[in-house]
Parts: C-alpha cells; sequence; structure tokens
C-alpha cells in the first residue's frame, strides 16, 4: 500500500468570477481574478508530475456525495440555495462563496472526493491519502458558505467516518491560517471529535477562533483554538503542535485523522502573515503522522483548503505528500534560503501565546501540566 491523491479535472473548472483579491472589482479596483483559483492547484499537479512523484502516487477517482450526505452537516434550504445558484445565475452562497454555473455538482464532487478519501484509509486501500479538494470547505457553516467554501468537505467527512464506520473518536486538525469556523461550528458540543484550529490570531472570519472558545455541554474541552500571532514559522508551530496536539491526542486516542491542510501559513502568501516553509509544513505532517501511527493505524486523510501562492504553495504541498508518502523527490525549496532563519525560532510573543492556550485547555486535559510555564 502506498499513498493515496485524489483530484479530478472538474475541481478546476469551479468557476468563481472575477474580483480583486478577494473583493468585487469596481471602481478604483481593477478587474482581476479572485485569489482563490484553479491555478494555485494545477501548479501543485505539475510539480508532482514534473518531479516524477505523481507517477508513484496510487490515484483515486473521487465520486459524488449524495445530498443526504451533505446534509450531514448543511441544512437542506442551504444545499437547496446552492443548487439553484448554480442551476441559474450564479451568484453568493453567503459571505464571499461565489457559485458559479455548475458548481454544485463541483462542490458535491470536493465532498466526494473526502469521503472517497475516508473509504481508501478506513478499508486499507492506501495508507494514506491526500485529497485536492476545490472547492475548499473549513469556513462553510450550516447555513451560509464563507470566504471561497461551499460545503464544508472535513466535517462532513468526519460525520460520515462516523456513520458509515462506527468510529468513536475522530480527531481533525485545521492548519490553514484562517480559523476553521465551519468545522468549529459542526462539532461543538460534540465529544466524539476532537477539533484543533492552529491560526493566525484575529484574521479571518472575524471574532472567531479565540482560545476561550473550547466547546459546550458534552463538547467542552473538545474544541481547541490556537490562534498564534503574525509572524509565527516553523519552530512556533512546532512547538505548538509538540506541546498542544499531540499531548492532548494521546489522550483522545484518535480512530481516524483527518487534516484541513491549508498551505497559506506559507511565508508569501497574500492572505496570510505567517512564516511557515515547506520545511516547515513537512514537520507538522511529521508529527500527524506519529499521532496517526500510534492511535489508529496510520489512518489519516488530507483535504486541501487554502493557499493562495502561486510560486509558493506548490513547494509546501509537494513537502507534505514526501512525508505522507516516504519519498523524497530531488526538489528543494527555492525560496527557503530568502527567510533569512527567522522561522526557525521561538520568539516570546509566539511562547507566550502558545503558553495562554496551555492554561485554557489544561482544565480538560491532565497532560498539558507538564507544559505549564512555571
Amino acid at each position: 500500500m502506498g499513498t493515496g491523491y485524489i483530484f479530478d479535472e472538474s475541481y478546476f473548472w469551479h468557476d468563481n468570477g472575477s474580483g480583486t483579491l478577494y473583493l468585487p472589482s469596481g471602481g478604483y479596483m481593477q478587474t482581476d481574478v479572485f485569489v482563490e483559483h484553479p491555478e494555485t492547484k494545477r501548479r501543485v499537479n505539475n510539480l508532482l508530475a514534473r518531479c516524477g512523484l505523481m507517477k508513484k502516487l496510487e490515484q483515486i477517482e473521487p465520486r459524488s456525495a449524495t445530498k443526504e450526505e451533505i446534509e450531514y452537516f448543511h441544512a437542506p434550504e442551504y444545499v437547496e440555495r446552492v443548487k439553484k445558484l448554480s442551476d441559474t445565475t450564479g451568484g453568493d452562497a453567503g459571505d464571499h462563496a461565489i457559485v458559479g454555473r455548475g458548481s454544485y455538482e463541483i462542490a458535491l464532487l470536493s465532498t466526494g472526493g473526502a469521503l472517497r478519501a475516508v473509504d481508501a484509509v478506513m478499508e486499507g486501500e492506501v495508507n494514506n491519502v491526500y485529497a485536492m479538494t476545490r472547492p475548499p470547505g473549513h469556513h462553510a457553516e450550516r447555513e451560509k458558505g464563507i470566504g471561497f467554501c461551499i460545503f464544508n468537505n472535513v466535517a462532513i467527512a468526519a460525520q460520515y467516518a462516523r456513520k458509515k464506520y462506527g468510529l468513536k473518536r475522530v480527531l481533525v486538525l485545521d492548519w490553514d491560517v484562517h480559523h476553521g469556523n465551519g468545522t468549529e461550528q459542526a462539532f461543538y458540543e460534540d465529544p466524539n471529535v476532537l477539533f484543533f484550529s492552529i491560526h493566525q490570531h484575529l484574521s479571518f472570519p472575524n471574532n472567531t477562533g479565540f482560545k476561550e472558545d473550547v466547546g459546550a455541554e458534552a463538547g467542552r474541552g473538545y474544541n481547541v483554538n490556537i490562534p498564534l500571532p503574525p509572524g509565527t514559522g516553523d519552530a512556533g508551530y512546532v512547538h505548538a503542535f509538540k506541546s498542544i496536539v499531540e499531548p492532548i491526542a494521546a489522550e483522545f486516542k484518535p480512530e481516524l485523522v483527518i487534516i484541513s491542510a491549508g498551505q497559506d501559513p506559507g511565508m508569501f502568501d497574500p492572505l496570510g502573515r505567517m512564516m511557515m516553509t515547506a520545511e516547515g509544513f513537512g514537520q507538522l505532517t511529521d508529527c500527524m503522522l506519529r499521532i496517526a501511527d500510534t492511535h489508529c493505524d496510520g489512518k489519516i486523510v488530507f483535504c486541501h483548503e487554502g493557499g493562495y501562492s502561486n510560486a509558493y504553495v506548490p513547494f509546501c504541498t509537494l513537502k507534505i505528500i514526501e512525508r505522507l508518502s516516504g519519498i523524497e523527490t530531488d526538489v528543494t525549496d527555492p525560496y527557503a534560503s530568502g527567510s533569512q532563519g527567522y522561522p526557525d525560532k521561538l520568539y516570546p510573543n509566539q511562547k507566550e501565546a502558545i503558553d495562554e492556550v496551555i492554561e485554557v485547555q489544561q482544565e480538560f486535559w491532565s497532560s498539558l501540566s507538564q507544559f505549564v510555564s512555571k
């Protein structure tokens, strides 16, 4: 068994129209394409093919999710609204979640890619999977799309895994630079899904992702927000993983791990202010592989989310897939030297932010006591 890779040409046909960065064009804002567009993902495929890794991956075709499966999370009225927009004029399904002609069917295929990934690892077809899902999903809430996201691929995949395979403990981790508000909403009162979101503090969406948001009712303690200050690089992220994610995961003992893999914490991303390098993403992947190998026989699924640097996202994603597959290519990060070593250092404001999360979460997870600053 090897590493699976899921994509479909249709993913690149989702058309969210023209705009300027993430806003509609007009006035003094010259028309361009939205920052979320197919080229970034095509370049990932191109780099995988160019370096020879693509042919060493197990190619898995996605399927379309059913309406019933989409409604594992989303309200039926919202699903119908997306379909109507897709069938007619197109439009916004919420807040910067543009639906073009035919986007409904493509979004079903994107979510279906995540579901197919779950099946592939749960049924032993492959060791692990990277699904190049588009449109992305982690911002999509029950009744509206947000931030380029139409259906919440990962939230639906976690519910699907529980329903089909009877899982009692699913770990979902979101390292996109923006808070995974939609996935948080899906499981905020649910003790069977442990959700981590490690993100840039006070970025997007507004007024979400605070460390104090720990879940509610039976789900208290199972929602772990790790808001990091702008400028955090590899060392800060790895410190957060080793002092928060790994110990909590060891207590939780997941039966499946799902990653919302947004590569927009990368140091050249136009919608983030973080300093992650490709090697940093490799280190985070190693952390999550250790968790999966220890607790659930390596069952881990990656679903693509954000990442908007055409130049850098391919190298970051390649590094992730190298670590998943155990196959090292001859590709080196051409931009690594430009960081001048900044990402390799854990700065005081970053450690303080991580310590504050530990202070909040130690109420629920005894293993964190060893990491509390004296």
